[in-house]
């Protein structure tokens, strides 16, 4: 198939030739930091193609999680904790905000039924409610959202909301130390139900990103760190300005590089280090491209239309980011890290240098391959389901040539 100039689009080129993987692939050597620390681990990932919220998702859940070797066995008479992904709060016109830039409620509704019907015992919906009133609850954010509460809080058995954007309803915040090789951090605190759980799972929105260059079920995990703890999170983890309050864990090297695109996704991996995704969910039936919300200058709803499962949170993303088009090993100066930053919107040392408009960022998933978290490599992971060739969407393609001019350089 050609485009609207005659040329034929990488993403049919891909999906003709069946080289999907292989192509991705192929480029792996021009990005990997540094060996891994030992072998890490290739779980199963099941693909799914939905062009639409409306169908069955919870038969579709079904059908993925019995594809990624079940988890009745994990959560049956336990409590499941779901971190949910509701950054933002503005909408693209026409859209409501789970349709693009939030998980759908109907993604996290059957979700939750299909764990209720596993046998979990609770079920806690947890997320930071940033922008509401200080008295509010999370399940207010969700009514703003437009969210049927009462459909979800009866989707299973026992259904709780919990905001983890401070102490919720517990009493101090819970120390979770890094497990694997700590890169910015020893530690981090977060709220209680982030610990009382016996099954954890991100439940992510596949998308751009506007400093990351993209986000999934990893990138979700920057929420689960509490701004009444930690302030408004930027000055502490994106730009390193300002250190940890008295009394959390303090970084390990105060003077290490402070630029984000280097330090956040170090810090992502120390976050999923120490604290472990059981499952891990993409949501890419809506999405956006250009950038992680509406508040970034450029970006655009896109409608991929699949879904992604796995056990393995690296494992997930690395086939998350090849079904969005992209290479899973790309480098600092490759789509999607190759980045926009807005200029008005960022410290001025963040842009390096100063009038160059393209930034950087490092893969997220190499650096969690690196120490032992999980394979980002196509050709060691078992896709289920749909062929990543057959359910492909190229974001690229997409986004490419809707890169905003700054003023002056037109």
């Amino acid at each position: 198939m050609k485009d609207a100039n005659g040329n034929v689009t990488r993403r049919d080129w891909l999906a003709v030739s069946g080289l999907a993987a292989s192509a991705l692939s192929a480029r792996r050597a021009q990005a990997a930091p540094q060996a891994p620390a030992r072998t890490p681990p290739a779980a199963p990932v099941s693909i799914a193609k939905v062009r639409s919220y409306e169908e069955d998702l919870v038969a579709q859940f079904r059908t993925m999680f019995d594809q990624v070797g079940g988890i009745g066995g994990q959560v049956q008479g336990k409590t499941v904790g779901i971190k949910v992904n509701l950054t933002g709060g503005n909408r693209f016109e026409g859209y409501t905000a789970g349709d693009t830039h939030w998980v759908h409620p109907r993604v996290v509704g059957a979700v939750t039924a299909v764990l209720g019907q596993l046998g979990a015992k609770r079920i806690r919906i947890l997320e930071s409610a940033g922008g509401r009133r200080p008295d509010a609850k999370l399940e207010d954010k969700l009514l703003q959202g437009g969210w049927d509460v009462a459909a979800l809080k009866n989707a299973a058995p026992l259904v709780e909301f919990e905001d983890t954007d401070g102490l919720g309803f517990g009493k101090q915040y819970s120390t979770f130390k890094v497990k694997t090789k700590p890169h910015i951090f020893p530690a981090f605190q977060l709220n209680h139900s982030y610990e009382d759980c016996d099954f954890f799972v991100s439940i992510g929105k596949a998308k751009g990103h506007e400093e990351m260059g993209i986000t999934m079920s990893i990138k979700n995990m920057f929420g689960v760190t509490p701004t009444a703890l930690y302030g408004g999170r930027e000055a502490i983890f994106h730009y390193g300005q300002v250190q940890a309050p008295a009394g959390a864990p303090a970084e390990l090297n105060p003077q290490s590089n402070r630029y984000e695109g280097w330090r956040l996704p170090r810090i992502l991996v120390d976050i999923i280090g120490a604290r472990p995704i059981d499952l891990a969910i993409n949501d890419a039936i809506v999405s956006t491209v250009g950038g992680e919300g509406p508040w970034v200058l450029g970006a655009k709803p896109i409608k991929p239309g699949f879904l992604v499962v796995g056990r393995n949170c690296v494992n997930t993303d690395t086939v998350t980011m090849a079904t969005m088009g992209y290479n899973p090993r790309a480098g600092r100066h490759e789509a999607p890290y190759r980045l926009y930053k807005g200029p008005t919107n960022h410290p001025k040392e963040q842009l390096m240098p100063a009038d160059e408009t393209f930034q950087y960022a490092d893969n997220m998933m190499l650096l969690a391959e690196a120490v032992g978290i999980g394979s980002a490599d196509l050709d060691k992971i078992d896709v289920r389901g749909v062929p990543i060739k057959d359910a492909v969407y190229d974001y690229e393609a997409f986004w490419k040539n809707q890169m905003p001019i700054p003023k002056g350089k037109a």
